[in-house]
């Protein structure tokens, strides 16, 4: 039975290795036009990243499977195939929130794929300040959740930073109870980031009402902490339970089972601004005077020149006098005729404006 099944598979697995054999032959083909497309740039002085180009790789390739892998396998198999090409141009550093075995860290892998040289920083305001100081190529930060809203300290940074949006990446976020042991014997608190925390609320209530709740950097942080502790727990993600070796008690505890956050590529350049793609946002900081009417002049605009509006946050300036910024997410491309028409009229009526970039939106079926 077992020479019968050997010899049915041994010509399906004969025919595997000459399709290997052409992969292998064409990988190293593509990895010899990135090296050429990399000397080129050098030249120039362009940029390695060009998200525009990957992201019309990634949909093309989803678009084009016919076979039995779905879209998203085949978008996760070319996205590593981009990654690896791509440094073969020049390896990449991403500064994220650290430390590793975060969900920031997991959208750079998502993003970037497994070829990019990832820098854990301990705060937020690091991510930028090491950015921003050319230390790091890019910075990927958390903007928004699902369930809770903006992250407030990165709006706040965005607010004065050089740096620019070049990319958009949401993941999904599951949250799990850790402790070193399996079990709660001994627990007295239970460490997260704030947000995580918050997206816990219901589920800790419930289970868990009367253990300390106590906000650190990160959810990598916090089960750092439970793999030294045996009084914490900590809520985090299955990487970081990996790393830190602590033992699932509960799995998949946030109170949205939808839950996810959305994350931005920040880059220091210039002239790494993304042309127009197939699809596009265009992200905003606004401000007006406190004043009646004065919101609806400002956004009229978009309105009068057919720009839709996905995404409007207001957050307080500041500076004593109720007034606030308002965070606008745009569809379409700053350099498309209405986007850029509509701007320059909304720019007009605006007592602050700053364009954080342009960028490819994210595929709606990866959200």
């Amino acid at each position: 039975m077992v020479e019968s099944i050997d010899a049915q598979l041994k010509s399906l697995r004969d025919a595997i290795d000459v399709v290997d054999a052409r992969l292998l032959s064409l990988l190293n083909e593509r990895a010899r036009l990135a090296i050429d497309v990399g000397r080129i740039k050098h030249a120039v002085g362009a940029p390695v990243f060009r998200p525009e180009r990957e992201a019309e790789v990634l949909q093309r390739a989803a678009t084009s499977s016919l076979g039995p892998l779905s879209a998203e396998q085949v978008t996760n198999v070319f996205r590593e195939v981009i990654s690896a090409c791509r440094a073969l141009e020049r390896p990449l550093t991403v500064a994220y929130l650290g430390p590793a075995g975060t969900f920031s860290e997991m959208a750079m892998r998502r993003q970037f794929g497994a070829s990019v040289n990832g820098l854990p920083c301990a705060t937020l305001d690091e991510v930028f300040r090491t950015t921003e100081a050319g230390r790091a190529d890019l910075a990927i930060v958390p903007l928004e959740n699902s369930s809770e809203g903006a992250v407030s300290r990165t709006l706040d940074l965005l607010l004065a930073t050089p740096l620019e949006m070049l990319a958009e990446v949401s993941v999904p976020i599951g949250h799990n109870l850790l402790t070193k042991s399996g079990s709660m014997d001994g627990v007295n608190r239970v460490c997260a980031h704030a947000q995580a925390l918050a997206q816990c609320t219901g589920w800790l209530n419930q289970h868990w009402p009367s253990l300390e709740r106590q906000s650190v950097a990160s959810n990598a942080e916090a089960a750092r902490v439970a793999g030294e502790d045996v009084t914490a727990a900590a809520i985090a993600g299955d990487a970081a339970a990996l790393h830190y070796n602590v033992r699932i008690v509960a799995a998949q505890i946030q109170d949205d089972t939808h839950n996810r956050t959305r994350f931005a590529v920040l880059g220091n350049r210039s002239s790494q601004r993304s042309s127009p793609s197939a699809r596009d946002k265009t992200s905003l900081i606004l401000s007006v005077p406190n004043k009646a009417g004065a919101v609806f002049h400002m956004l009229s605009p978009l309105a009068a020149h057919g720009v839709s509006m996905t995404r409007f946050e207001s957050r307080p300036a500041r500076i004593g006098t109720w007034e606030y910024y308002f965070y606008v997410d745009l569809e379409g491309h700053a350099e498309q005729a209405n986007v850029a028409t509509a701007i320059t009229e909304l720019q007009q009526a605006c007592a602050f404006f700053k364009c954080l970039g342009s960028y490819p939106a994210e595929p709606s079926e990866t959200r």
